[in-house]
């Protein structure tokens, strides 16, 4: 069994700032706009970070989940970890060890060749996991969420790369490892203070929450070309935090050298 880190979700409590400041520091396109989930009471928009993706969603009517997501952890942050498995096999086997681990799907959907299943954020602790599955199986290509194909010609990567890590935060990091560790079916190993899983192409770290904004997806590891574009568009907006860190939609980005 492969799960591949696909998309990170974002929520924030307005769309446009956020994707003009995503866009603009990281270096990155917009590539597509999901009206589907205007069902969720949400707007979105999806641009790719290499053969991957980051969605922003943000509530356009109230009483969302969304909506309470944000007023929990106290504004703008991580949402969703997206990620793709192997086969169909791989991915049923993932939601019922999550059921049998007292985890409840928030959201599924089965259409012609493909699978979506979404775990609920309470029960995971810090985020929703999303595993989907599709026909074509393709970690590179294919991805329903973006309409399939279509946005090959939106990937710029002069500025930054993809993705490495997603930071998840708690109280208990090692119990929230476990957890995911049961869900997913990976190893947790421990590097220092933090603990962690290997999906395919990235590092889920598990870390203590010291922020006072409590268990969430609090940062995502990216890799970099242009650090200095990053930093320079970073500090005009008030992202900058130091040279290896921006925060943008209540989200920690930490620069790696690609």
């Amino acid at each position: 069994m492969t799960i591949q880190l696909r998309q990170i979700c974002l929520v924030a409590a307005k769309l446009e700032p956020v994707i003009d400041d995503l866009t603009t520091i990281l270096g990155i396109n917009r590539c597509y706009v999901d009206p589907g989930v205007g069902v969720f009471g949400l707007e979105n928009t999806l641009m790719p970070v290499g053969r991957n993706f980051l969605e922003v969603v943000a509530p356009v009517k109230p009483d969302t989940a969304g909506g309470r997501y944000l007023e929990r952890r106290g504004g703008d942050g991580g949402y969703m970890v997206i990620t793709q498995a192997d086969s169909k096999p791989a991915q049923q086997a993932v939601r019922q060890r999550a059921l049998n681990n007292g985890v409840r799907v928030a959201h599924e959907s089965e259409r012609d060749g493909w699978n979506l299943c979404q775990l609920h954020p309470r029960d995971m602790i810090a985020a929703f996991l999303e595993i989907e599955w599709d026909k074509h199986e393709d970690f590179n290509g294919n991805w329903q969420p973006v309409g399939g194909g279509g946005w090959e010609d939106k990937v710029k990567q002069d500025v930054t790369v993809d993705y490495s890590g997603v930071e998840l935060q708690s109280n208990d990091p090692l119990h929230l490892a476990e957890l995911w560790g049961k869900v997913t079916d990976l190893p947790v190993e421990r590097n220092g203070a933090e603990f962690t899983i290997d999906l395919n192409n990235a590092t889920l770290r598990f870390v203590e929450a010291t922020d006072g904004r409590g268990p969430g997806l609090g940062g995502l590891d990216i890799l970099v070309r242009n650090r200095e574009h990053i930093l320079s568009e970073a500090r005009k907006r008030d992202c900058y935090v130091n040279d290896q860190q921006v925060e943008i939609c209540g989200t920690r980005f930490y620069l790696q050298d690609a």
